[in-house]
């Protein structure tokens, strides 16, 4: 694909413009070769992104809805709060007890924020710990490791890599 890639460059440098869409097409396969080949060269890496695309997209989606925040202090407010939310999801919480919990007690005057931890409140509350999550990412990395396990198998036997 490189020889293709670098014989086609020079044969149609003259009739394809630098800016066209295939121009610009050829350009990224060109700059971005060294990263198509270490995928290339080992099939445990993922061909794409998407888990990292899709925590961008919630930041691209709420862009426009943190335009009303109402002013620097509000959007330092609400970049708390999706905080505390996204802490409480990461550490497989139900958000809406974990937040009525915590809240509660900061409204009472508690100044003691050691216990509002994720993990510290988790601790304290095992019954709100989502424990399906906690099956579905174990299930998961057993399909992963799996995979790997026969990806490793097919190499020993000098067979080419495959799904």
């Amino acid at each position: 694909m490189k020889s293709f890639l670098d014989e086609a460059a020079s044969r149609i440098r003259n009739v394809i413009l630098p800016k066209s869409p295939l121009g610009r097409a050829l350009q990224y396969m060109r700059n971005h070769w060294d990263a198509l080949r270490r995928y290339l060269d080992d099939g445990c890496l993922p061909i794409d992104n998407n888990d990292v695309e899709q925590l961008m997209k919630q930041i691209a989606i709420g862009r426009k809805n943190w335009l009303f925040a109402g002013s620097v202090a509000g959007g330092e407010c609400s970049a708390g709060f999706f905080t505390l939310v996204s802490s409480a999801v990461r550490n497989d919480l139900d958000v809406w007890h974990y937040l009525a919990d915590i809240l509660q007690k900061v409204l009472d005057g508690c100044t003691d924020y050691e216990p509002f931890l994720p993990w510290n409140w988790a601790a304290e509350h095992p019954q709100h710990i989502r424990q399906y999550r906690i099956r579905e990412r174990k299930e998961r990395m057993e399909r992963t490791r799996s995979r790997r396990a026969a990806l490793r198998a097919y190499r020993a036997r000098g067979l080419p890599a495959r799904e």
